[in-house]
């Protein structure tokens, strides 16, 4: 069906970083013979504008046509002049047609009713994200299992018996230990060396920005549960082992942010037990201190209930000013010489501020954006929200997302086999995936990609699985795995590696797949082609630009393949995936140039005709073809 479309791209949008009171132009496209939400014929259109909610009151803009249909491929093009008059300036589009039916236009698609503000397309005004943000393929790497270095801390202390005392050594080819005390206290001693070291596979890959898990010292292998934040571990290898990776992984075009946790620190913290020392202190008023060790607590507030997780009390200005205010705080003193990061990763950034009636989350996620503006603009703030945050994430500060609601759980939902468990941190209802049918994974992931806006969209994470959920190949359908990294590297967002996943490892939930690095295997037959389907899929990314920025419109949807196009003034890309064998097809006018496409990836068919396009496959398949770039009236 062939429908109206708009989106936040340059194709569509004038600007991507309007000022606040600038006028922004917006263009819709309407194809020749467009249908409605319920598939009837739309027909004539008596009045073509935008709905915006400046300030809570709406106000209709009406459209100008700048192109007929029958002169630029079959579409035709309006436009329309929207004043951004707050930070985050909603706006919709309202067709009504000669029959006075109203048919409404938003993030999430068409329909025949009025729609909810949240879903529109929004115009932001705060500080746009750097513009490698978009363009980025994100490496996750949890120290202690990625690599040992040739000389690494955890062989040397373990020779002079200095290992932590909470620290169980292991080897590097130890199984996990899955029960506590090891769960989290079980230590393989890869470093920020060994880190360095493996370099050259991160950049064989194609990746370009690395993401590290915390690297500060406590009492677990997962180090979530910082003891200070004014060092690295000695047992990662110190300050200067930092300063050395990312000094290497800049020389080899590596960006690299870190993980900091703003919900909480460990119990070994030196504030937390300044705190409990000293009633007075100021520390004592950076966390919630409460009397119920009568009825069996811990006299304190802390992280779902775990005692070794003090949660902060934000209200305190003193942890603001030592955490995350201003140029000598935690959160600028990575960033700045000699460390030198290239932004964070926020851990819990959803429950950050946030007790009963107390929510200062929106103060402490702007102190960390303002803080990092005045150190380093260039830098990029992303913060973990698993589930529906899109609230939080309307570019006052997060440049994009570390959900699952989006896009993991709808991919899982499509790609795993039926029934699957699914424990660990990624969110599912009762630990079991669902199974949807494809119509299912795109409107699971219009819902709630709907409530962010475009350039947030952009800077959100595609990931497969990260470190606190199973991996994706543990109970992916046959031959799906480069379907889903496919889709990962082709829709809307920045794709994301946890280290592993390019070796097909597999793990039931997220401790289980933070198992160490298979060095040495790279080689293997079951190895070797899940690593060369990974290169040559982030090169598809790297190589092409609209695949970073460029609009998306879906083409087609079926059980068991999708369809749709990423697209710009410069090029564009059709994508064709498929769990099992499927065909679809869709009009001849809604992609222009199919007939002489050039196949970027993958086998699957495509067949022109003047009836439409037909894509098929056989079995589970994931294909990429070039088309043109899109004839807009001006460009």
């Amino acid at each position: 069906m062939l429908t109206p479309h708009h989106d936040g791209s340059p194709l569509h949008v004038s600007t991507q970083n309007p000022a606040l009171g600038e006028t922004v132009r917006v263009r819709l496209r309407v194809p020749e013979g467009a249908v409605a939400a319920d598939g009837t014929p739309i027909g004539g259109l008596a009045w073509v504008g935008t709905r915006s909610n400046p300030n809570r009151e709406p106000r209709f803009d009406e459209a100008r046509l700048v192109s007929e249909a029958s002169t630029v491929d079959g579409w035709s093009w309006w436009e329309a002049e929207v004043e951004v008059e707050n930070p985050v300036h909603g706006y919709r589009w309202l067709l009504v047609g000669d029959d006075g039916r109203q048919h409404w236009l938003n993030q999430v698609g068409l329909s025949g009713v009025e729609t909810r503000d949240r879903d529109d397309f929004k115009l932001v005004a705060h500080a746009a994200a750097p513009d490698w943000v978009a363009e980025s393929v994100l490496y996750q790497v949890f120290p202690d299992r990625f690599a040992k270095s040739q000389r690494a801390p955890f062989d040397e202390l373990s020779e002079r018996g200095e290992l932590p005392e909470w620290a169980i050594a292991a080897e590097w080819g130890d199984a996990l230990d899955p029960v506590p005390p090891g769960r989290s206290k079980q230590v393989f001693g890869g470093d920020l060396d060994g880190v360095r070291e493996k370099l050259d596979h991160l950049a064989g890959l194609g990746v370009n920005l690395l993401y590290l898990t915390p690297v500060f010292p406590a009492r677990s292998n997962h180090r979530y549960d910082a003891s200070t934040f004014d060092r690295v571990d000695d047992l990662l290898g110190g300050d200067d082992a930092l300063v050395r990776l990312v000094e290497a992984a800049h020389a080899r075009g590596i960006r690299v942010i870190g993980d900091l946790t703003s919900n909480h620190s460990g119990d070994a913290h030196e504030w937390f037990r300044a705190a409990q020392a000293d009633h007075g202190s100021a520390e004592r008023e950076f966390y919630y201190f409460r009397d119920d060790r009568a009825e069996g607590g811990h006299g304190y507030e802390s992280w779902l209930g775990v005692p070794s997780l003090p949660k902060f009390d934000w209200s305190s200005g003193e942890l603001r000013r030592r955490f995350v205010e201003g140029p000598d705080s935690v959160v600028a003193k990575y960033l700045k010489a000699p460390y030198s990061l290239d932004g964070w990763r926020i851990d819990v950034a959803n429950m950050t501020g946030r007790l009963g009636d107390v929510d200062l989350n929106a103060e402490v996620r702007a102190a960390i954006r303002r803080t990092m503006l005045e150190v380093d603009p260039d830098t990029m703030l992303i913060g973990e929200s698993t589930n529906d945050g899109a609230d939080d994430f309307q570019g006052d500060a997060w440049h994009g997302a570390m959900t699952y609601a989006p896009f993991t759980r709808p991919l899982w939902s499509w790609l795993q086999e039926p029934g699957s468990p699914a424990g660990g941190g990624i969110g599912f209802a009762l630990g079991r995936v669902p199974t949807f049918t494809g119509g299912q994974f795109v409107e699971a992931h219009l819902r709630f990609a709907a409530g962010y806006p475009w350039r947030t969209r952009l800077g959100t994470m595609n990931a497969l699985d990260t470190h606190d959920t199973p991996r994706f190949a543990t109970h992916a359908r046959p031959a799906t795995a480069p379907v889903a990294f496919g889709l990962a590297v082709t829709m809307p967002g920045v794709p994301v590696v946890w280290a592993g996943d390019e070796f097909g490892l597999t793990g039931v939930d997220g401790e289980a797949s933070r198992t160490p690095m298979p060095w040495g295997s790279e080689g293997d037959p079951e190895v070797a082609p899940v690593l060369a389907a990974y290169r040559e899929l982030i090169a598809l990314r790297r190589e092409h630009p609209v695949l970073a920025t460029g609009g998306i419109r879906w083409l087609a949807v079926g059980d068991d393949a999708v369809a749709f196009v990423r697209e710009s003034a410069e090029a564009s890309v059709l994508v064709f995936a498929s769990r099992a064998a499927a065909t679809l097809s869709f009009a001849a006018g809604a992609v222009t140039g199919a007939d002489a496409a050039a196949r970027l990836y993958g086998m699957a068919g495509l067949e022109t005709s003047e009836g439409g396009v037909v894509l098929s496959a056989d079995g589970p398949s994931f294909a990429v073809w070039a088309l043109p770039g899109v004839v807009a009236p001006g460009s």
